[in-house]
């Protein structure tokens, strides 16, 4: 089984090499990389190419956002499974991508997510939340829940099948697909309990409480576009969720 790791990148120079590393550095996978830069002003596309053949295909152009960045790296993609590691963010260690492989095998199972946890921005060792997402169940994602998406892998049927990012969805185009994938056409998900990413805290959907409300706005709409009634107290129910991180 090939798995397609895509990463969007813009104006990352500082952190890009750390995240191509940790993806090239993967065990026992058969492996594509596809690296998509926005046409990035600084040295980013410089470290970029200084890695040649080993990225399996660089594209580097102007793009809408992360969500378009991300939805021409599926174009791209020709992986039996797609998945995504930012530019900031690194795997937690190098054989992630194996254990992906080893639960996609069971053909019962169409996508694969498991644990995150958020670090210091100077340092990938100093956690400041963990994320533990735990069994999947539908109701739970009425009641605010949802599994971080950089341990998220569908199969690329799935995409082909179900659609790709909605990149007018802004800061919640990740919530909202996994809305479309996992609750209105619920795609056969295996939970894998295992920390399998390291984020640098201040990302585009939490750097700052403007952003996040404006996310938890963007949530409701995420069920109205699927034509699927919105979770009461949706905007309370799912900040709340993220309190235990902090208590891990």
């Amino acid at each position: 089984m090939k798995i397609s790791v895509i990463t969007a990148v813009y104006n990352r120079a500082d952190t890009i090499a750390g995240a191509i590393d940790s993806v090239l550095g993967q065990q026992n996978v058969d492996l594509e990389y596809i690296v998509v830069d926005g046409k990035s002003t600084d040295s980013t596309a410089d470290v970029v190419a200084s890695y040649g053949g080993r990225i399996t295909r660089s594209i580097c152009e102007p793009d809408a956002g992360i969500y378009d960045a991300l939805n021409k790296g599926i174009a791209a993609a020709s992986g039996d499974a797609i998945g995504f590691l930012h530019a900031d963010d690194c795997f937690a260690d190098d054989q992630v991508l194996s254990r992906v492989v080893e639960m996609l095998a069971d053909e019962r199972i169409d996508g694969v997510y498991g644990d995150l946890v958020y670090v210091d921005a100077g340092s990938l060792e100093r956690v400041r939340r963990k994320w533990v997402s735990g069994p999947y169940k539908v109701a739970k994602f009425r009641r605010g829940w949802m599994p971080p998406h950089p341990t998220v892998y569908f199969r690329k049927q799935c995409y082909e099948q179900f659609g790709v990012f909605n990149d007018h969805m802004k800061t919640a185009a990740d919530y909202e697909l996994l809305v479309r994938m996992m609750v209105k056409h619920q795609v056969p998900m295996g939970y894998l309990p295992q920390v399998m990413v390291k984020m640098r805290v201040g990302g585009a959907s939490n750097a700052s409480l403007r952003n996040r409300m404006h996310a938890n706005a963007d949530d409701r709409n995420a069920w109205v576009i699927n034509g699927l009634p919105s979770p009461w107290g949706l905007r309370l129910t799912k900040p709340l969720r993220k309190l235990p991180q902090f208590l891990r």
